[in-house]
């Protein structure tokens, strides 16, 4: 599970992903820090220790050790070789469900590109394939039209709504909820074949 994806290109640049490093630290730190009001609206409050290299290092052990459990899939969204953003591959559940949930962020100086759709095309590449999980599920805000556009472009499709699920930017949030299957899924099978 440490593999750097393939590069994919988005509006003339190109996007990969790999694990996070704890060597990432200082970098997301300055990133997270430079996007905190962009991010605000979608993302969970965080500590002010958070947007320190410090606090990101903290962070990053902790997903480091989750993604040797196989609890999670941590990465870093690479925009012609720069960190340029996160994904992670989150509570990912083996046994009868072999499922998880996306969640993605862009730096705003690289929205609007395809950054994120390409970044998210490579997660499931990463989930159905490398994992071999059979649906990835998805939350976003109900006015995160962006989001949701690019989890249409990928295959998403929705399942209803779940009222004030979030706590966010202040109060709680509607999100609506997606998820797409596994191109190999055939109502059957437990894993793609030749997998396992």
């Amino acid at each position: 599970m440490t593999a750097v994806s393939p590069w994919g290109v988005a509006r003339g640049v190109r996007v990969a992903l790999r694990p996070v490093r704890v060597e990432d630290a200082e970098t997301l730190a300055e990133l997270s820090r430079d996007n905190r009001d962009h991010l605000r609206p979608w993302e969970p409050e965080r500590e002010e220790a958070y947007y320190t290299v410090r606090g990101q290092r903290e962070n990053l052990y902790g997903l480091v050790s989750a993604l040797a459990l196989g609890e999670m899939w941590p990465g870093v969204i690479l925009v012609d070789g720069e960190v340029a953003g996160r994904i992670t591959l989150n509570n990912i559940l083996r046994g009868p469900l072999q499922s998880c949930f996306v969640g993605y962020w862009v730096a705003r100086s690289r929205t609007g590109r395809g950054v994120a759709s390409e970044a998210v095309r490579q997660a499931l590449d990463v989930a159905f394939g490398e994992l071999g999980l059979h649906r990835v599920e998805a939350f976003t805000r109900v006015d995160n039209h962006a989001s949701q556009r690019v989890l249409a472009r990928n295959g998403f499709t929705v399942v209803g709504v779940a009222r004030r699920h979030i706590h966010v930017d202040g109060r709680w949030h509607d999100e609506r909820l997606f998820e797409r299957l596994a191109p190999w899924d055939d109502g059957v099978a437990l894993h793609p074949p030749g997998l396992f």
